[in-house]
């Protein structure tokens, strides 16, 4: 899976949990329940969400060609230290997170990995299987962030801002990513939320040679146009999820969660004949699941 992939699922549990340092208290002031619900919660118990996913993503970065497969995910807080896994992204928050209502300064160590291209069984587009395929590359690093609640809409929303950079430790294609990220999150009611969030991703030149480039050799077998891609910007993302608790509400019991993204892959990523000939800049990717909150 990709990082959209862990985006996405990482975001949906979010909404699903109203994973925050408010906890209890981001649950919005719906008329005749709310004091009920607050009454229940303790806004600073641990808490952890786990569930599994249906995705419906493209057969490569910048494939034309789409497949479902399944992802699990999980997120939590325990002791005031958040944590997350969602699919093939684990990240975890090293800076306790205060109680109640408050800025929300978020730092530690982040790992990802990459199955890009790593088998031609799941490629549909046979002049991208005679490419070859690549390694699982192991992505490692680190993130910074900061978060506010109460914001636009009411008390109970929450806007973040969050920098991350990982790198292959594995020899892959032995370069960093650069990432920024937006996400904003509102409860509508003590059942339902939404999210929206727009990130974008930064290569190296060596990530840009292992996915997007063509060499000479490769022309005769693969039909594609040989092609020497350089790193830079390699794309942008938007996208949004809602989740709706199926029992109990948002802080306990089964969550119904659902989203999609647009990522548009942008300079010679986009030029790549990977992506400009067998595949397209517009990419999609949809998930549908189930979480439960413990």
């Amino acid at each position: 899976m990709s990082r959209p992939t862990s985006l996405a699922l990482s975001l949906a549990l979010a909404s699903a949990t109203l994973a925050s340092p408010v906890a209890a208290q981001t649950v919005p002031p719906d008329t005749g329940s709310i004091a009920s619900t607050a009454a229940e919660l303790d806004p600073d118990r641990d808490s952890i969400t786990a569930g599994a996913a249906a995705v419906y993503l493209s057969d490569y970065e910048g494939s034309n060609d789409y497949r479902w497969v399944p992802a699990p995910a999980a997120i939590g807080s325990i002791k005031g230290y958040s944590f997350t896994l969602a699919g093939n992204r684990a990240s975890v928050d090293l800076i306790r997170n205060p109680p109640g209502p408050s800025w929300d300064l978020q730092a530690g160590p982040v790992g990802l990995v990459n199955f890009n291209r790593t088998g031609r069984q799941n490629i549909a587009d046979r002049r991208v299987r005679a490419l070859g395929e690549r390694g699982t590359a192991i992505e490692l690093g680190g993130y910074v962030g900061i978060g506010k609640t109460g914001v636009i809409t009411s008390p109970y929303d929450k806007l973040s801002v969050s920098l991350s950079y990982r790198h292959d430790v594995s020899g892959v294609h032995d370069s960093g990513i650069w990432q920024p990220t937006v996400n904003y999150l509102t409860p509508l009611s003590t059942k339902a939320a939404v999210a929206v969030f727009a990130s974008a991703e930064h290569a190296g030149r060596g990530y840009a040679t292992t996915y997007f480039s063509v060499a000479p050799g490769q022309t005769l077998a693969s039909g594609l146009p040989a092609y020497d891609a350089r790193g830079g910007w390699k794309n942008y993302a938007i996208g949004g999820l809602y989740t709706y608790s199926l029992t109990g509400n948002l802080l306990k019991g089964v969550k119904l969660v659902a989203g999609g993204t647009y990522r548009r892959m942008l300079n010679d990523f986009a030029d790549s004949p990977l992506v400009s000939v067998a595949g397209s800049k517009n990419q999609w990717l949809g998930a549908v699941g189930l979480a439960y909150t413990f």
